[in-house]
């Protein structure tokens, strides 16, 4: 998927919304687990919800791979249907993977030619030869982790060197150079506020996949005040918010309720977009 294309499906839907599918077996509605595929049910379910209100859809694979050779069963079954029934939809592994170049370009093999996402979340710890494994694919994409919403992110994320720039500014500015913003995107957390500007400084063109929105605190109006763009820019993804709102009978219908609150919202803020255009 192109970036233009990202583009016109947000406008199309008058949505920036991405569900993450972090689907945790034990807080799945019980009547479920009498499923022959209970993980694969729960996920049809949210998707048949939630397609008309979101763009993207995010697995988090540490869900499916806890539960070994079945949790990947599961989740190549969720990727299938997805393609098959919704295929406007843009795919995010999130696999945070990064390792050294062989060893990233199994991975990148495992999720763009077997698995067929349309991206996957990066770690750029160990630099750019093991992010440029998975930048071969045209058409695919990398997030690259630059300002995460989580407590631990300042441990190292804000260290400042002696010339006054911060370690996240230095992976968004060497990044850069990697590949352009029809391929590459940050991941940047909602709870991080008023640092998107800083981070718009260095990277205004670039897609923010954006996590951190809901149950994590996160504020969508401080996210797009200081991270929108001319092209919108921003994927916000929520997960514990839409996939558990509900955990009865009508766990879907609740999802799409939440799902359809979240993008009413985010048509209003596309309307600043549209104006300016």
């Amino acid at each position: 998927m192109t970036k233009q294309d990202l583009f016109n499906n947000i406008l199309r839907k008058q949505s920036f919304l991405c569900v993450g599918l972090d689907t945790d077996i034990t807080k799945i509605p019980h009547y479920l687990l009498a499923e022959e595929d209970p993980v694969f049910s729960f996920n049809k379910a949210i998707i048949d919800a939630t397609a008309a209100y979101c763009v993207a859809y995010k697995p988090n694979l540490a869900f499916y791979e806890v539960l070994g050779a079945k949790g990947l069963v599961s989740l190549g079954k969720t990727i299938d249907y997805i393609r098959r029934n919704y295929p406007d939809q843009f795919i995010i592994a999130d696999a945070k993977r990064g390792d050294i170049g062989n060893t990233s370009a199994m991975y990148a093999r495992a999720l763009f030619d077997y698995a067929d996402y349309d991206s996957v979340t990066v770690a750029p710890y160990m630099g750019e030869d093991s992010v440029k494994p998975f930048l071969l694919y045209p058409g695919k994409w990398v997030i690259l982790l630059a300002l995460t919403s989580n407590q631990g992110s300042q441990d190292f994320q804000l260290m400042t060197d002696a010339k006054g720039e911060r370690l996240f500014e230095k992976v968004l500015r060497t990044s850069k150079t990697w590949a352009s913003d029809e391929q590459m995107m940050y991941v940047v957390g909602a709870t991080q506020g008023k640092m998107f500007q800083d981070i718009r400084r260095i990277v205004p063109h670039h897609f923010l996949l954006v996590p951190g929105i809901g149950a994590q605190g996160g504020s969508m109006e401080e996210v797009v005040r200081y991270g929108m763009n001319d092209q919108c820019g921003l994927l916000v993804n929520s997960s514990r918010q839409i996939i558990y709102a509900g955990s009865s009978d009508d766990f879907a219908e609740t999802a799409e309720n939440e799902a359809r609150k979240l993008q009413k919202e985010m048509a209003c803020y596309l309307q600043w977009i549209i104006k300016e255009k």
